[in-house]
């Protein structure tokens, strides 16, 4: 059952994710967190945070890691051909369908107003990750990490990856002398 749940749970996350692996983030955290409870808040958000510090797109990433947990080298398997082949498979009818009607303002309409949709459940998903971390640590601590993050990334222009990297660290440090 394990193995049909990863199949359908990652079929559906990436399917109804529009926009790519960032959009489908969200919809991935419902399958994973809320609706099949492989992993909690917590969890997700570590596993989100070293995905992002790795190379390659995020949802194969969290499928590989989520599959594996769940139901080993099998796990891996399904959770990736269930983010990759729909995909696939789309990509290509989509693009055909969209290269002969690229004019159309029906077309041109869709894309521009399912934006606020993504929008709004990445909001969702950091509100919620915001949550955890004010609960898992406090709310000073998580604003400062915040504030230093933003700083690196956007005045620095520090890589992300090296900014998750030193979050790591300092969070192994912090636990340490705990």
């Amino acid at each position: 059952m394990d193995w049909l749940n990863l199949i359908i749970g990652f079929f559906v996350a990436n399917v109804l994710g529009y926009g790519g692996g960032p959009a489908s983030i969200p919809l991935m955290y419902n399958q994973i967190v809320t609706h099949y409870g492989w992993t909690n808040d917590a969890e997700f958000s570590n596993i989100l945070a070293l995905g992002n510090a790795l190379p390659g797109p995020i949802a194969t990433k969290i499928a590989a890691f989520v599959g594996y947990d769940v139901a080993g080298w099998p796990g891996i398997i399904l959770a990736l051909s269930a983010t990759i082949v729909p995909s696939a498979v789309a990509l290509i009818f989509l693009l055909k369908l969209l290269q002969k009607h690229r004019q159309s303002p029906i077309v041109k309409g869709m894309t521009l107003l399912v934006q606020p949709v993504v929008a709004i459940m990445m909001v969702l998903l950091t509100w919620q990750m915001v949550d955890t971390s004010i609960h898992s640590t406090n709310l000073w601590q998580t604003l400062g990490i915040a504030a230093v993050a933003y700083w690196l990334m956007e005045r620095k222009k520090v890589h992300p990856a090296i900014v998750i990297c030193i979050a790591f660290v300092y969070g192994g440090t912090v636990l340490a002398n705990i």
